[in-house]
This record gives structure tokens, sequence and C-alpha cells, in this order.
């Protein structure tokens, strides 16, 4: 057993694994021996990838976004010893002006990046502050550093998953839970490129999932806060030099500019 699996395993969850970034965090979960709990809508990609794992697998097919999606996880996983959560879910699939998206999207946002992923760190955080080591993953996004137009509230959503992922850190370290924030830019997902080909543009420097998730478990213990892509990735926002009105309206502008250009096209 490696040093790995004894801090983190023998099981890990994934919420979001179904593709993208969560694939990833499955795949190389696995590689490194530690069995993995498959948690997203779709059956048919979580038996697909639970059949490439070398570990064992789990597949739990559910909407993180309902009302009972924490409990249902909970009873889904109560036999297994979880050392590891990674919440990965809640992209934005829109990036429009708020007042055009359905309000029943953005609620279902707000459910699946803020009140499941408290009642799901509230559960597990339990069982691993209780076992005295383990870990939390919450990948949020550079979306997170700013209030910023086109991505309102998914951009609320990733800060307040960002400030808890700190907060945690801050209670659990002492027990030997490692709790991380995981900041992302723009990283090849199927949700990015599907958001792309609907609204048009291009991201010059995009990163690689894999990579972005290599990153994340090797900084693992590294928190309680990584910023992928950054000159320092413990360090503060980019942003943080400026204003924050100045901030605001510099992504708002950026984002504008986007939605202008994919109208054209």
């Amino acid at each position: 057993m490696n040093d790995f699996q004894k801090r983190y395993g023998p099981w890990a969850v994934v919420a979001g694994a179904s593709d993208g970034t969560g694939a990833a965090f499955a795949e190389q979960l696995a590689a490194r021996g530690v069995n993995v709990v498959l948690v997203a809508r779709r059956r048919a990609l979580l038996e697909d990838l639970a059949a490439r794992l070398p570990t064992e697998a789990r597949v739990v097919v559910l909407d993180l976004a309902t009302p009972d999606a924490g409990a249902v996880l909970a009873a889904a996983t109560e036999d297994l010893d979880v050392g590891l959560v990674v919440y990965n879910a809640g992209a934005d699939p829109h990036s429009l002006p708020f007042l055009d998206q359905p309000l029943a999207d953005l609620r279902s946002l707000v459910a699946r990046n803020c009140a499941t992923v408290v009642d799901t760190c509230h559960h597990f955080g339990k069982r691993l502050v209780a076992r005295g080591r383990g870990g939390v993953v919450l990948v949020s996004s550079a979306a997170a550093w700013v209030g910023a137009g086109y991505i309102a509230a998914y951009g609320a959503t990733k800060s307040f998953d960002l400030i808890l992922a700190e907060a945690l850190w801050a209670e659990w370290r002492p027990h030997g839970v490692d709790v991380l924030a995981l900041v992302l830019g723009a990283t090849d997902t199927p949700s990015l490129r599907a958001m792309l080909a609907k609204r048009g543009g291009t991201f010059p420097d995009i990163a690689k999932a894999e990579d972005v998730v290599r990153e994340g478990l090797d900084h693992l213990a590294d928190g309680p806060t990584w910023s992928i892509g950054m000159p320092d990735p413990r360090g503060p926002s980019p942003l943080a030099t400026l204003p924050r009105r100045q901030a605001s309206e510099l992504l708002t502008e950026q984002a504008s500019a986007a939605h202008r250009a994919a109208d054209r096209a």
C-alpha cells in the first residue's frame, strides 16, 4: 500500500464523475490504488468508466441538485471506508446574462454547487475527522475571485465553495483531514466544448483535464487553496491588486465581448 492509499483510501467519492475533470479524477485515483464511487446522472457513462478502472468502483446514479441528494449519497456509501471526497459537479452550461437564464436552471445550479456541497461535507467530514485522516477537494473556478456579468450565479456558487473549503481546512487540519479548494481556469472538458459550440469563442491556453487533476492530487495537502496556472498557486487572486469594482468591470467586459462575438457569428 502506497502513502496516498494509506492517507486517502481505501475508497474515494467523486461527485460529477461522468466525464471531463470528474472522470480524470476517478482514473487518476484508481491509478494510485484507490477504489472509487462514481456519482453523476448518466448511468451509461459511469458504467463505462467503472469498467475501465483498475480498482473497484461503485456507480451511484444521482442528480446532485435534488433536495435529498446528500442523504442518498450518504446511504449509498454507508458500508464503505471513504477517505477522500472530490466534489467536481456544477459547470455553467449557459454563460448568459442573469435574466436570460431560466430561474429553474439558476436554482438547480445553486442547489448542486452549494446545498448538496454542504450536506456532503457535513456527512463525510464527520467520518473523516473521526478516523483522523483523509481529504476533501472542492473544485472551484477562477470565476470565484470576483463577481462578473454572464456568470453571475455560477461565480457566486464557486465563491461559496472556495470559502467553505478554506474554512473547513482551518477547522479540520488539526484532526488530520486535508481540505483543498482547487481553483481551475479554462479547462478542456465536454461541458466547456459544448458551451463554446453553442455560444462561440475560443480559449487559446486551455488546460488539459488530466493535467489539472494530477496537479490537484499532488498538492492535496497544500491547502487551503491551490490555483491552477498561477505563478504562485497558493497566493492571492490574480486580480487582488485591482479595486473590486475595476476587477468586476474588467471580467464583465471580457465576457460581454465574447457574448457579442458569438451573437455575430
